[in-house]
């Protein structure tokens, strides 16, 4: 599964046919795509372990270096999270260079997904997760563990920043036997707890 977003018409420069006249110039859509394709193929991949990767990612979502400490930079770090893929063997960070494809599985300490955002709309609240992907708020796939709040998303848990719990205040009720609750589109959803 990939949690990076849509697939985009990468153009020429992404493509390696920078300044490179010829047919790339005036491929558009399906035929780009095609041909992306092919060249991704003819790429080697490189695999490193997660036991080998020198970054990780907390359960706060943030990024660490194992020797110089807490990643600083914004467009390092959005990078990061945009590259964010599932695969059999787990989460990793996968990029292409020029002929190389490489995926670094990279330990987290409890989900690699979090909602980073919450934009609220008049009926529904749209989630952005730290991949940039952007799910609608689900109220009976909401659970609770551990005092933190998460989502299912097929097979994966997404779990809720403090930010995103701060935007969705106003949506959760408590009763007096400490239940948590949703009120979403005019109904009110019990959210669950489960063991840790």
């Amino acid at each position: 599964m990939v949690f990076c977003g849509e697939i985009r018409n990468p153009g020429p420069k992404k493509l390696g046919m920078k300044g490179k006249p010829g047919p790339y110039r005036r491929m558009t859509g399906n035929r780009l795509i095609e041909e992306a394709e092919r060249m991704n193929a003819k790429r080697k991949e490189v695999v490193i372990p997660r036991e080998q990767a020198v970054f990780r990612l907390d359960e706060r979502g943030r990024w660490w270096h194992l020797e110089q400490g807490l990643f600083q930079n914004p467009r390092i770090i959005g990078h990061f999270h945009a590259c964010i893929q599932w695969d059999e063997q787990g989460y990793h960070l996968a990029q292409d260079h020029r002929d190389i494809h490489e995926k670094v599985y990279f330990p987290y300490a409890d989900t690699a997904l979090f909602v980073f955002e919450v934009i609220m709309g008049e009926e529904d609240a749209m989630l952005v997760m730290n991949t940039g992907r952007r799910e609608r708020l689900r109220p009976r796939k909401l659970f609770i563990q551990d005092d933190n709040l998460y989502m299912r998303l097929g097979e994966h848990r997404v779990r809720f920043t403090g930010d995103a719990l701060v935007r969705i205040s106003d949506l959760l009720e408590f009763d007096d036997e400490e239940n948590a609750y949703i009120r979403v589109r005019g109904r009110r959803y019990r959210i669950p707890e489960e063991g840790g």
